[in-house]
């Protein structure tokens, strides 16, 4: 099967390659890290690296894990084929599968020549003892499902018939690489990505909860997707699960949040004060990893296309490296702050603004952030870019593709 090219993250290893640093693929499954390590090595032979001196571990393959995960076996296997001092480079898949996962990956970071490279499905990952191992010794590369633009360039390849709205089709389905092979089956899509949500629950959230309860996990699961892109707190998400005659304490939604976060399946967007500069731990905005994700939870009777547009330009932000929170303007508020190297972005989303008094609505919390700052006005519906004294508006789309 053909891969799909992801050359930014490609790029990105390639520029770290042989530096004496852990280079750590984090994200959601299913996102594409088994297929950016894939794209990662067939760069390195094309490079001119003999094979043999690459190892590229599954650890969800049976045999490879029944082979390698026990005890400090792949940190052997890796020290016996490097005695010749050149240089090695170790690619593992899944390495929170490891046994010994913290001493062979220290391990083999400090083996002379081998550069490694791993992947995980849960923050967990850079928790704990490994970042006390590996510290200053480690770079993080977030990975999400195909952008927008990534997106467009898959479906023309992959989907029949092409089709004839892309971000419509892309905020429906999602960005996970393989829905794009399902040709735009909204029952097959929605089964997938239904499995793919079970299978983070059953192997990254469950196991490492203290208690465990189905039903109500899954409550807060649908809460959470059901309001992306609304302000929420964890005693909110209680009292009013509570209110539906589903008790719970804030205890057990808070480990449930965690596991939800730590799994890559929610991001937490705090709120930002924009006078001030500083950051305010109340309340925050959730965000799904995927939209296709929510829809598959929820069905199709809540398309909340504002919201979902939101969460769109929310991970095409993270995508870009920027730091997200919620802007807090008086008693206005700014969709999002994004924040990069010191510097600040004012973004306000929104699905049309098809008269005057709509447009003043989503310029006034802009407008009340009054610095010198780049300030943005995302809209859904195509459009030519405009400048609303200094306020610059562009559609959703145009600016996804940037």
């Amino acid at each position: 099967m053909m891969l799909l090219n992801r050359p930014k993250y490609v790029d990105w290893l390639m520029k770290w390659r042989g530096k004496d640093v852990v280079k750590v693929l984090t994200g959601v499954r299913r996102c594409g890290k088994s297929t950016i390590l894939h794209l990662f090595h067939s760069r390195l032979e094309a490079d001119g690296v003999d094979p043999g001196r690459i190892l590229s571990v599954n650890l969800e393959d049976p045999d490879v894990e029944r082979e390698l995960a026990p005890g400090m076996a792949l940190y052997d296997k890796v020290k016996n084929a490097t005695l010749d001092g050149h240089p090695f480079y170790v690619l593992i898949d899944e390495a929170q599968h490891l046994a010994e996962f913290e001493r062979t990956v220290a391990g083999l970071g400090l083996l002379p020549g081998v550069d490694v490279y791993i992947t995980g499905s849960n923050s967990d990952l850079l928790a704990g003892d490994l970042a006390t191992r590996l510290t200053g010794r480690y770079v993080e590369l977030h990975v999400l499902p195909l952008s927008y633009a990534e997106y467009v360039e898959a479906a023309l390849v992959s989907l029949e018939p092409t089709p004839s709205d892309f971000l419509r089709s892309y905020i429906r389905d999602g960005g996970f690489p393989f829905v794009t092979r399902l040709n735009g089956d909204e029952t097959m899509i929605r089964q997938y990505l239904s499995g793919v949500v079970s299978t983070i629950v059953l192997r990254d959230i469950a196991p490492r909860q203290s208690s465990f309860t189905p039903m109500l996990f899954n409550s807060v699961l649908e809460f959470v997707m059901d309001n992306v892109g609304n302000l929420t707190s964890i005693t909110s998400i209680s009292n009013t699960l509570t209110s539906m005659g589903r008790k719970t304490g804030r205890s057990a939604v808070e480990r449930y949040m965690d596991g939800l976060i730590d799994s890559y399946l929610v991001y937490r967007v705090p709120r930002f004060d924009i006078k001030g500069k500083v950051y305010l731990e109340d309340i925050a905005k959730y965000y799904a990893v995927d939209t296709g994700i929510r829809r598959a939870l929820l069905g199709g009777q809540r398309p909340d296309w504002g919201n979902l547009l939101e969460n769109v330009v929310f991970l095409e932000l993270v995508r870009r490296g920027f730091r997200v929170s919620v802007g807090k303007a008086g008693q206005g508020e700014v969709d999002f702050v994004a924040e990069l190297d010191g510097a600040f972005i004012y973004i306000q989303v929104t699905q049309r603004v098809d008269s005057p008094e709509a447009l003043a609505r989503e310029l006034a919390p802009l407008k009340s952030a009054a610095d010198f700052y780049p300030r943005l006005l995302l809209v859904g519906d195509d459009g030519p870019t405009l400048s609303h004294e200094g306020i610059k508006q562009q559609s959703v789309r145009d600016w996804l593709m940037d």
